[in-house]
C-alpha cells in the first residue's frame, strides 16, 4: 500500500467531505425546498387515544381545502405483514376511518398557502367522536377483559413467541438465583430535523415525485406505489440531506401517502413539515419494554440458564416495512448477548395498545435487552460476592471459540470479548473508587458488555416474511471524461459520513483522490435498488459493493491503460489514480484512460470491453448472517442521596468494529450513540395517563441530554477483522446507544449498594433513585 493510499483510503481518519456544506448552511433539507404554487398541509389529529370516529365538520367556505379519507378514494391502507406464526395483521389507514386508535392519529388534511393558514383550518374543524376505553398498559392489554383495539382480533397482541428450554432443574444445582422485574420507558427519537414530505405530480412523465426525509428511499417507493395504486416506475423518491434518522425515518408514512394523493388530486405541489409538538405527541414510539428475568449461576458465576418474560408495547398499528414485532420477537435471540448460555426459556408478547406504532430506534431491542441482562448479571455477582468483572469473564465467549454459534443460532464472526472487558476495567482506579465508598461516598462503578449483529441479510430476514428482504447490495462506479469517479448507491447517508467513507473505499481500490469522487445517493431514479440504511449495514454492504464495482472497473481501466503504454495487461497495476507499469516510472493516469474512452476512441485497443467505464456490481457477504461488533462500556456515577441526582464522573468505551474505514467517523458515531444512551438511562420518558394521553408533549417536559450531561468519554478501538467482509469491517452504527443504560444503572446500583437500594426502571430519574433509596431496608429518608 502506498503512502497516498494510507493517507486517504480505508483506515484513514479523513475529514468528512459533506461537512463543508452543513457548517456553512448550504445543506438542502425538505424544509429548504419550495415549488411554485406549493401548498402546505396541516393535519387534524386525534385528541383522544381511543374512540369511534363519527364525523368531521369542515369550516364553512373551506370544504374543498379539508380532506378526509372519504375525499381521497382509492388509496390503500398500510399493511405490514409477517410470516411469523400467529402474527395478527393491522390495517392502518392513511387518514383515520371509523376508529381513532391513538392520540395524534391523522384524521384530515387541511391545505392552504401557508402552514399557519392550514393550521387555522385544522383548528376550525369540528370533530365528532364517541370515546372508548383506552388500552394504555402493555401488561394489561393482552388480557381477555380488555377492549379490543382491532375488532377482528382475539386479543390485543400482534404476536407471542416462545422458546421452551427446560430450566426446571436449575434451582437444585445453582449456587445463586436472582429474579428482577425491570421496565424501560417509551421514548421519542428526536432527530434535529423532523419528518418532511414534498409531493408533486409530473403530468408529462405521469410520475409522482416525492421529496421526503427518509433513510430507505427504495423501500418507501415500493410501499407508496402500492398504496397509491401506481406501478413503481410512476413513483420517484428523492431523499435530500436528512437531519438524522435513527430508525424514525425508516418507515412509510401516512403523511407521504396523503400528500402524494393530494398532489395528484389538486395538480399542485403539496408539502408537510412535522413540528416538534407533532413529533412528541403523535410519535412517541420506541423502547417501552417490561422484563421479568431470572438467572441461575454456579459458585464461580458461570451461567446455568436464563428465563425471561418480556413484553414490548408495540402501539396501535404495525408500521411498514419492519412491523410491530421487530423488538419483542428479537428479545429471545438477543438475550444471550456475548455470553455462553446453555439454557434459555423465553416468552415474549408484542402488545397492542392505544399508543403510536413502535418503530426501530438505534439499537433496536438490544438496548433494553442489554439493560436487562447486564443488571441481572450484576445482581448475581452481588449475591455470589464476586466482582462484576469476574462474572462476565466467567461467561464471555472466548476468542479461541470464534467463529462461535450460540444456542439461538447467532454466529459470531470474530473478536476477543474478554480483552475488551479487561481493557475497560483497567482504565479505572477501582481501588480509589472503593476507598471513596468506604468513606461513605455514594459513588459506583458499572459495566455493560454486549455484541451487535449488523448487516444481516437474506438468510436472516426471509423467515420474517416482512415486505422486504435484503439481498445483494448494488453500487455503480463510473468514470467521467475528466477522470472524476462517480459512485451511485441505494443506501442513504443521514449523518454517517458515507460520502466520505465510500470515497475512501474507492481510493483504496483505484487510488482516485477522495476529492475526485462524487457519491450520489437518495434518489431512486439515479441509484440502484437497496433496502436502505438500517441495521448497521451500510459500510459492510455498500462498502463491499463499491469495492467490487471499483475492482471490476479497475480491470477495464488496466486493459486500456496497458494498451496506451503498448504493454500487456499483466505488466500493469492500478494504484494512486494511475495505470503504472510494474517496477517502473511509466504510467498513464486514470483520467488519461477516461479521456481516451470518451473523447479519443480512435486510440482504443481492439477487443476492448464494450461495457466501457461504467460498472454496476452486487455484493453480499458469505455467509450473510451478519457481522458482530461488540463493546464494553464502563461508567463511574456519583449519586446525591438527598436529591436522587446522578452525575457521570467518567465513562470508557472499548469497542471492536472490525476494520474501521474511518476511525474519526466511528468515534463520532459511537459518541453520538452514547449521548442517546445517556438519554435512555437518565432522562428520556414519555409517560401516558390512564386515558392514553401523552404527558410530555413539549421539550419543557420531555428531557433530552445536553452537552453538560455527557462526560468526556475515553474511547478505545480494537480491530478484530471479520473474516466474511471485504476489508474485515463490521457494522458499528448502533453500538454506542446499546451499552449506556446497563453500565450507568449498574454504576448507580453499585453506589447505592451500602444502602441496600437498587434501581429497576429506566430512566433512572431522581424520583426513581429516591424511591429506590426509600424502599430499601434502612434506606436514607
Amino acid at each position: 500500500m502506498t503512502v497516498e493510499q494510507r493517507g486517504f483510503g480505508v483506515g484513514a481518519s479523513l475529514r468528512r467531505k459533506e461537512d463543508a456544506r452543513f457548517l456553512h448552511g448550504r445543506g438542502r433539507f425538505v424544509g429548504d425546498i419550495t415549488r411554485p404554487g406549493m401548498l402546505e398541509v396541516a393535519f387534524l389529529r386525534s385528541p383522544i387515544a381511543h374512540a369511534r370516529l363519527l364525523g368531521v365538520t369542515k369550516p364553512q367556505g373551506a370544504e374543498k381545502r379539508v380532506f378526509t379519507l372519504a375525499d381521497l378514494p382509492g388509496i390503500g391502507t398500510i399493511r405490514a405483514n409477517s410470516a411469523l406464526p400467529g402474527f395478527r395483521v393491522s390495517e392502518q389507514p392513511a387518514l383515520a376511518k371509523d376508529r381513532l386508535r391513538h392520540v395524534g392519529e391523522a384524521i384530515a388534511a387541511c391545505v392552504a398557502g401557508s402552514r399557519a393558514a392550514a393550521e387555522d383550518l385544522a383548528a376550525a374543524c369540528v370533530l365528532d367522536y364517541e370515546a372508548l376505553p383506552a388500552v394504555h398498559d402493555m401488561l394489561q392489554a393482552p388480557l381477555p377483559d380488555q377492549p379490543l383495539i382491532h375488532d377482528h382480533w382475539t386479543m390485543n397482541a400482534f404476536l407471542e413467541t416462545r422458546r421452551n428450554d427446560d430450566v426446571s432443574g436449575l434451582d437444585a444445582v445453582a449456587a445463586a438465583k436472582v429474579t428482577r422485574t425491570l421496565r424501560t420507558s417509551r421514548q421519542c427519537m428526536a432527530p434535529l430535523e423532523g419528518r418532511g414530505v414534498l409531493a408533486e405530480w409530473d403530468p408529462r412523465l405521469e410520475q409522482m415525485i416525492v421529496t421526503t426525509s427518509t433513510q430507505m428511499p427504495h423501500v418507501t417507493k415500493t410501499g407508496l406505489a402500492d398504496c397509491l395504486g401506481l406501478d413503481e416506475g410512476q413513483v420517484r423518491i428523492v431523499s435530500p440531506d436528512v437531519g438524522g434518522g435513527f430508525g424514525y425515518k425508516g418507515i412509510l408514512l401516512p403523511e407521504e401517502i396523503v400528500c402524494a394523493s393530494l398532489a395528484i388530486r389538486l395538480g399542485r405541489p403539496v408539502r408537510w413539515l412535522e413540528d416538534r409538538f407533532e413529533h412528541l405527541s403523535a410519535s412517541a414510539n420506541c423502547r417501552e419494554h417490561h422484563y421479568v428475568i431470572t438467572a441461575w449461576a454456579d459458585k464461580a458465576g458461570k451461567l446455568l440458564g436464563v428465563e425471561c418474560e418480556a413484553t414490548v408495547d408495540a402501539g396501535a398499528y404495525s408500521s411498514y416495512p419492519f412491523g410491530a414485532c421487530l423488538e419483542a420477537a428479537q428479545v429471545g435471540s438477543i438475550l444471550p448477548g456475548p455470553y455462553v448460555l446453555p439454557l434459555l426459556r423465553c416468552h415474549t408478547i408484542s402488545a397492542c395498545t392505544n399508543k403510536p406504532p413502535i418503530l426501530p430506534y438505534r439499537g433496536v431491542a438490544r438496548t433494553g435487552v442489554c439493560y436487562a441482562m447486564e443488571t441481572t448479571l450484576d445482581a448475581l455477582a452481588r449475591k455470589l460476592d464476586i466482582t462484576a468483572e469476574a462474572i462476565r469473564l466467567a461467561n464471555l465467549v472466548p476468542p479461541d471459540a470464534m467463529p462461535y454459534r450460540n444456542l439461538v443460532g447467532k454466529v459470531f464472526d470474530s473478536g476477543d470479548y474478554p480483552e475488551a472487558l479487561r481493557r475497560a476495567v483497567a482504565a479505572f482506579d477501582l481501588d480509589a473508587i472503593r476507598a471513596r465508598q468506604a468513606a461513605g461516598e455514594a459513588v459506583g462503578f458499572g459495566l455493560a458488555t454486549f455484541c451487535e449483529q449488523g448487516a444481516h441479510g437474506t438468510s436472516v430476514y426471509h423467515a420474517w416474511g416482512i415486505p422486504f428482504v435484503p439481498g445483494f447490495e448494488q453500487a455503480q462506479a463510473r468514470l467521467s471524461p475528466d477522470g472524476v469517479l462517480e459512485l451511485r448507491v441505494g443506501v442513504h447517508s443521514h449523518g454517517q459520513g458515507m460520502e466520505t467513507t465510500l470515497a475512501q473505499v474507492a481510493n483504496e481500490i483505484l487510488g482516485v483522490h477522495p476529492d475526485k469522487v462524487r457519491v450520489v445517493h437518495g434518489d431512486t431514479a439515479l441509484t440502484p435498488y437497496s433496502t436502505g440504511t438500517w441495521g448497521s449495514r451500510a459500510m459492510v454492504m455498500a462498502g463491499g459493493a463499491v469495492a467490487e464495482a471499483c475492482r471490476q472497473l479497475a480491470g477495464r481501466v488496466a486493459a486500456i491503460g496497458a494498451a496506451l503504454m503498448q504493454v500487456s495487461v499483466a505488466e500493469v497495476e492500478v494504484a494512486d489514480g494511475k495505470v503504472r507499469r510494474r517496477d517502473s516510472d511509466v504510467f498513464v493516469t486514470i483520467a488519461d484512460v477516461a479521456r481516451t474512452w470518451y473523447r479519443a476512441p480512435q486510440n482504443l485497443p481492439p477487443g476492448v470491453d464494450k461495457g466501457g467505464l461504467e460498472i454496476t456490481a452486487g455484493y453480499r457477504p458469505d455467509p450473510d448472517t451478519g457481522t458482530h461488533s461488540y463493546a464494553c462500556h464502563a461508567a463511574v456515577a456519583r449519586v446525591d442521596v438527598r436529591t436522587g441526582a446522578v452525575v457521570l464522573e467518567d465513562y470508557v468505551i472499548v469497542e471492536d468494529g472490525g476494520k474501521l474505514v474511518n476511525p474519526m467517523i466511528v468515534d463520532g458515531q459511537v459518541m453520538g450513540g452514547l449521548a442517546q444512551g445517556i438519554g435512555t438511562a437518565l432522562y428520556e420518558e414519555m409517560p401516558y395517563d390512564r386515558d392514553g394521553q401523552p404527558l410530555a408533549a413539549t421539550l419543557a417536559d420531555y428531557l433530552l441530554p445536553g452537552t453538560t450531561d455527557v462526560p468526556d468519554v475515553r474511547l478505545e478501538h480494537m480491530e478484530t477483522l471479520s473474516p466474511w467482509t471485504t476489508f474485515g469491517q463490521k457494522g458499528i452504527g448502533e453500538s454506542g446507544a446499546i451499552g449506556p443504560p446497563g453500565a450507568i444503572v449498574n454504576a448507580i446500583n453499585d453506589a447505592l449498594a451500602r444502602l441496600g437500594a437498587e434501581v429497576f426502571d429506566l430512566p433512572a430519574s431522581p424520583s426513581r433513585v429516591l424511591a429506590a433509596i426509600h424502599a430499601a431496608k434502612g434506606g436514607v429518608r
